[in-house]
C-alpha cells in the first residue's frame, strides 16, 4: 500500500509533558495541548493525568496488538505464540518470555516498505458514535540492535480498507533505564480517522521497536482506545489516563490512579482497561486492585491471573487481531470487568497497579462505569 497523506497531526516533542485536564460536569473533557520541557529532554516517569472524560450514554471500546514476537524459524516459536510453555534443561516447563528469544517484526500487509505491521478490531456498538478516539504505541528501543529515538513519534495507520497514512504523536515520553531497555510511549488523537471510518480492521506499521535478543528482551505494540456515544446505552462515566511509569524500579508502591467526583449507584456495571509494556508471564506479583467504598478488589480474569496481571495478553472484550497470539511476549493490553468492586455504589475509584518481580511500564488506563441517574 502506498503512503498518503492526511491527518498529520503536531509534531512530536521527546520528553515529558504535562497534561492539563479540563473537564464540566455533565460535559466532555479532552486534556489541553501538552507542553514540553526542556526539548530532547528524558525522563524515568510521566505521572499519570486526565486525557479525557465525558458522562454520557455510551462506553469505550479498543483495538489492540503487539509489533513484535518470536522469530519464526525458531522451532518451538509456533507453540510460543499459542501460548505454550517452554521446556527446561532440567525437563521442566515455564513460561515463555520475550528475553529467552530471538525476536523479530509482525508483518502481516503486503508492503514491501513497512518493516512491521499488525492488525485489530474496533467494533463500536451499532448506533454509536464515536465522541473520542486516542492510538497509544511504544516498545523497547534496544535489544540486538538500536533504534534511533527520533522514529517513536511517527506511524502508519490504515483505516478499514483504506491506504496507509502518517500519523505523528502529540505526546511522546522515553527514557534509558536499568535492565538494558531504552523504552518509549507515544500517542496521538484520531478521533476523526475514526469517526469517519468506524468499526472494522484498523492497521498499524512502522513501531519504532527493535529486533533481535537481550536479556531485556524485545517488546511493543499499539492500542487503539475509542469512546462513544449511543442513546440506547446506560449513562456511563468515561475516562482515559495516560502516562509512563516506570513500575520494576520503584518501592512497591505502584502507579496509582484516582477519578474523583465519580457518582455510580451501588451494583452498578462497569470496565476498566490497562496497557502495559513488558510484562513476563509467570512472573508473579504483578497486580491491578481498585477501590470503592473503602473496599479493595484485586482485578483478574481467566487470562489474567490476580498476582500476574503483567502477563502477555491482549484479552477482555475481544475482537478480532491480526495475528491474534495468545503470548504476546511482552505486551498487554487487556480489558477487566469491574463486577463486585462497584457494589455498595460511590463517588470515586482508585487503581494502582503494582510490580514486582517484572522492569515493567504503565502506559494507559480508561475506565467505562455506569453513572447515578
Amino acid at each position: 500500500m502506498s503512503v498518503s497523506p492526511g491527518l498529520l497531526l503536531r509534531r512530536a516533542m521527546v520528553g515529558v509533558f504535562a497534561l492539563a485536564a479540563i473537564w464540566t460536569p455533565g460535559g466532555t473533557a479532552t486534556a489541553a495541548p501538552p507542553v514540553g520541557q526542556e526539548p530532547g529532554k528524558e525522563s524515568a516517569r510521566l505521572a499519570f493525568t486526565q486525557r479525557y472524560r465525558a458522562l454520557q450514554h455510551g462506553g469505550i471500546v479498543r483495538a489492540a496488538n503487539a509489533s513484535i514476537s518470536c522469530r519464526a524459524a525458531l522451532g518451538t516459536c509456533a507453540g510460543i505464540r499459542r501460548g505454550e510453555s517452554l521446556v527446561t534443561g532440567t525437563g521442566g516447563a515455564r513460561a515463555a518470555v520475550n528475553g529467552d528469544l530471538d525476536m523479530f517484526y509482525v508483518d502481516v500487509d503486503s508492503d514491501p516498505n513497512t518493516y512491521n505491521s499488525s492488525r485489530a478490531e474496533v467494533r463500536v456498538p451499532q448506533g454509536g458514535k464515536v465522541s473520542y478516539a486516542r492510538l497509544y504505541w511504544g516498545g523497547n528501543l534496544k535489544v540486538g540492535e538500536q533504534k534511533p529515538p527520533k522514529d517513536n513519534g511517527r506511524v502508519l495507520i490504515a483505516e478499514p480498507g483504506g491506504q496507509y497514512k502518517e500519523l505523528l504523536a502529540d505526546s511522546v515520553v522515553g527514557h534509558r533505564v536499568a535492565h538494558g531497555a531504552d523504552a518509549f510511549q507515544a500517542s496521538a488523537d484520531v478521533t476523526e480517522l475514526v469517526r469517519d471510518s468506524g468499526s472494522g480492521l484498523y492497521t498499524v506499521a512502522q513501531v519504532n521497536v527493535a529486533m533481535g535478543k537481550s536479556a531485556a528482551g524485545a517488546w511493543g505494540g499499539w492500542t487503539l482506545v475509542v469512546a462513544y456515544e449511543n442513546a440506547a446505552e446506560p449513562l456511563r462515566h468515561l475516562v482515559v489516563w495516560d502516562g509512563f511509569d516506570a513500575l520494576g524500579d520503584r518501592k512497591g508502591d505502584g502507579t496509582l490512579v484516582r477519578l474523583a467526583e465519580l457518582k455510580f449507584p451501588a451494583g452498578a456495571n462497569g470496565r476498566a482497561g490497562l496497557v502495559a509494556y513488558n510484562g513476563d508471564r509467570g512472573s508473579a506479583g504483578d497486580s491491578l486492585t481498585v477501590s470503592a467504598a473503602g473496599r479493595t478488589t484485586a482485578l483478574g480474569d481467566a487470562a489474567n491471573p490476580l498476582d500476574d496481571v503483567l502477563n502477555s495478553t491482549i484479552a477482555g472484550a475481544v475482537s478480532e487481531r491480526v495475528p491474534a497470539y495468545a503470548n504476546t511476549l511482552g505486551y498487554d493490553s487487556d480489558v477487566f470487568e469491574l463486577g463486585t468492586a462497584l457494589r455498595r455504589g460511590g463517588d470515586q475509584l482508585a487503581f494502582r497497579l503494582v510490580c514486582h518481580r517484572d522492569a515493567a511500564w504503565a502506559g494507559a488506563l480508561f475506565v467505562a462505569v455506569d453513572a447515578r441517574q
